[in-house]
């Protein structure tokens, strides 16, 4: 009989192979090294495997315990293996659950909530029965998201897995749902940080999904311009006509509408001009450029952008259009550009109070580079190409 020595002992070789255990179990060691149980059985004359989950995420003792559960429904006469038996796999009702509800996500949102389960649940825990899944054991899957620093994933992937354990509820085959003993649990994200895309190919799917969004084209003007100049929502939706000077390429934010009550200076691509002329022929002779479906004396409503995201299947723990600023700061930072050049385009308050007074055209130069070489970026994610840094000029 296998011991917990033991099978950490156990090493890949060229060829997969599998050491028993006792009463049917056994463990398989793929080339890869992943040591997974199975359980063999004859069930109505047939030969079967019943997959149990990997060592170590599935314990030796939590293995024999389900062997067990299995050899109980043979004796009754029931499969292991059927909906009837001990449940299906967490994939199998993954999977069921996401392609019932498929059609009404966006493309998008559907790929992107299938890759986290593919990455970061699957591999781990996908095999194993539903009713084997305990708050533990799906913490301890969510705890190698979090020791990757993806904090704000590992929450997602919580709320995904809760939905599916939900669903299996529903359906008759999972007893519960153990998500909700895991409130607290994860580490806590910081509470004033807006939901963000970071990750560049899902930031490619998010500028895809606006070509396909199916409001008003004011509202999908909005989500793009909110993309490309990243400033907060309040100062994008109160945007005037006044201020904006395409044949400098600046909008000139007054300081009264901005946080920190200073004149801003938003550089604007050539995207960025492009986006504003294609809607100056519909709002171009109302105060704002984005104005509300009732007034154009008034701009349009605070919560719109933030809706639209929703109805485009994005989730509020996902993104928000304040998320956007994040978004455009995590990967200029990462791409290298400068610090106090990026905290100067986000209007953000200077903590030196003696550095802090400055001129509002500081950095202007290199945030004109900046900006475009951002609406470049953001172009070659739209367009699919493969993740490149964009080069500092």
């Amino acid at each position: 009989m296998l011991t917990d020595r033991a099978i950490r002992a156990l090493q890949p070789f060229t060829r997969a192979y599998k050491v028993t255990d006792d009463r049917g179990l056994y463990l398989f060691i793929t080339k890869a090294g992943a040591k997974c149980w199975r359980f063999d059985y004859t069930f109505a004359g047939k030969r079967k495997t019943l997959a149990i989950g990997t060592y170590p995420d599935v314990s030796l003792k939590q293995a024999r315990d389900l062997r067990d559960d299995a050899k109980r429904q043979l004796k009754h006469g029931i499969d292991p293996a059927s909906r009837h038996g001990i449940g299906e796999s967490l994939e199998e009702i993954a999977r069921e659950w996401h392609g019932r509800n498929t059609n009404t996500w966006t493309d998008g949102h559907a790929q992107r909530i299938l890759a986290r389960l593919e990455r970061n649940i699957f591999p781990w825990i996908g095999q194993l029965n539903i009713n084997a899944i305990d708050a533990p054991l799906l913490l301890q899957t969510l705890r190698r998201i979090e020791a990757r620093g993806a904090h704000e994933t590992a929450h997602r992937v919580l709320s995904i897995c809760g939905r599916v354990f939900r669903y299996g509820v529903a359906t008759g085959r999972c007893k519960r749902d153990p998500s909700g003993d895991l409130r607290g649990a994860l580490t806590p994200t910081n509470a004033k940080h807006f939901s963000s895309i970071i990750d560049p190919r899902e930031l490619g799917r998010l500028l895809r999904d606006l070509d396909n969004y199916q409001g008003t084209f004011i509202v999908r003007q909005a989500l793009r311009l909110g993309l490309y100049v990243f400033v907060r929502p309040g100062e994008l939706r109160q945007a005037e006509w006044r201020e904006i000077d395409t044949g400098n390429g600046e909008w000139r934010i007054p300081a009264e509408k901005m946080k920190m009550r200073r004149t801003h200076i938003v550089p604007l691509s050539a995207q960025a001009i492009s986006i504003i002329d294609e809607l100056r022929p519909l709002t171009g002779d109302s105060k704002y450029l984005f104005p509300s479906l009732r007034s154009n004396d008034r701009p349009m409503s605070e919560n719109t952008v933030n809706a639209a995201l929703r109805r485009l299947g994005y989730s509020k723990d996902e993104i928000t259009g304040h998320g956007f600023r994040t978004t455009a700061s995590t990967l200029l930072h990462e791409q290298g550009w400068p610090s106090d050049a990026i905290e100067r385009q986000l209007a953000h308050a200077e903590t030196n109070k003696v550095k802090g007074v400055y001129n509002y055209a500081e950095h202007l130069p290199e945030r004109r580079k900046m900006m475009q070489a951002w609406a470049d970026y953001l172009d070659g994610l739209k367009a699919g190409a493969d993740i490149v840094n964009f080069k500092i000029k």
